[in-house]
């Protein structure tokens, strides 16, 4: 198989990437997922004092979105949660998830992502160069491809008109 053992960076642990850390798995390809924070959750994870640059939801936060609807195909929410979900719930229930399917181990946090760019040799390999920083320091990986899972409420900068991915 074609994808077997490609290495992918998965950016932002949030609901999105942490079920495309999942997937990948299931597809056998090589995630490592890169976490800005110190923690999963995303936008879900309340904090007293919001970070700049990483979104938040207030703390008495409660999804509009039942827990059957919200929940990973594959693995539903305890029948105890409530049907309509606190944001402490969603994170406890991601916490529930990375545990069971043993996703911590493909976790880097603290790891902001500072650039994706293919590499010089990009038109014979199809990988990618991904800058990282953490704990002050840049690291230079080299991947097969990538996930943006940052979520809807950040600025990413896509330089669309030039993205040959893209069609409108």
């Amino acid at each position: 198989d074609a994808v077997l053992g490609k290495r992918i960076a998965v950016i932002g642990a949030g609901i999105s990437g942490l079920g495309a850390i999942k997937v990948c798995l299931e597809e056998g390809l090589e995630p490592t997922y890169f976490e800005g924070s110190d923690d999963i959750g995303g936008m879900w994870r309340y904090e007293e004092k919001a970070k700049a640059g990483r979104p938040s939801m207030y703390k008495s936060i409660t999804s509009n979105t039942s827990k059957e609807m919200t929940a990973y195909s594959d693995y539903p929410f305890p029948d105890h949660f409530p049907n309509y979900l606190p944001n402490s719930k969603i994170v406890e229930y991601l916490r529930m998830y990375v545990k069971h399917l043993g996703l911590m181990k493909h976790i880097q946090f603290l790891s902001k992502v500072c650039s994706v760019r293919k590499r010089s040799n990009f038109s014979c390999t199809g990988q990618w160069d991904v800058v990282v920083e953490a704990q002050g320091k840049q690291k230079c990986y080299v991947f097969d491809g990538f996930m943006v899972c940052s979520g809807l409420y950040t600025d990413p900068f896509l330089p669309l008109q030039n993205f040959p991915g893209m069609s409108y």
